[in-house]
């Protein structure tokens, strides 16, 4: 038996090796060198096996490769979401330090510099910021108050000025 193994073993690489390469070029930017690579290997493991065990073996192993790799590229991609279902290779620190800052906003008053429809523009002590209501039209130069913030989505209300 392991005699029959370590005769695969060549071929084996070559699979293991391809799919790696392949979840790999998920992370990686650029010219996708990666990921032919891996598409290579992958084509000469199955083209080994075609000719050790002929085509019906060789088509059933690239079926099972390419189901392998779609549960290890769902379970890769899935790992590397959050609970918001961003991604979080994408972030920073600052990024997510920024979202949080501007939850200090809310109270904050201010007029709006355009008339709010229910998106607009709502100025905060010569901060100019993208606004948008709770439902309500209110006209320009009338003061506001920032209700809440949800990422970038920050929700005024009119205030009364004082």
């Amino acid at each position: 038996m392991f005699a029959n193994l370590a005769a695969y073993a060549p071929i084996l690489l070559c699979l293991v090796l391809g799919a790696g390469l392949i979840i790999a070029e998920l992370f990686m930017p650029g010219f996708g060198l990666p990921g032919v690579a891996g598409l290579v290997l992958i084509a000469a493991g199955i083209a080994a096996i075609w000719l050790e065990s002929g085509a019906l073996v060789a088509i059933a192993t690239l079926l099972v490769v390419i189901a392998l790799l779609a549960v290890c590229i769902s379970c890769v991609m899935r790992s590397a979401c959050n609970g918001e279902g961003s991604r979080v290779f994408l972030k920073d620190k600052e990024e997510l330090r920024t979202r949080e800052d501007m939850k200090v906003l809310v109270g904050r008053r201010g007029r709006t510099a355009s008339v709010l429809r229910p998106s607009g523009i709502g100025d905060f002590d010569g901060v100019r910021l993208n606004v948008v209501t709770e439902g309500s039209f209110i006209e320009r130069d009338m003061p506001i108050e920032i209700v809440s913030v949800d990422g970038a989505r920050i929700v005024v209300r009119a205030s009364q000025e004082g």
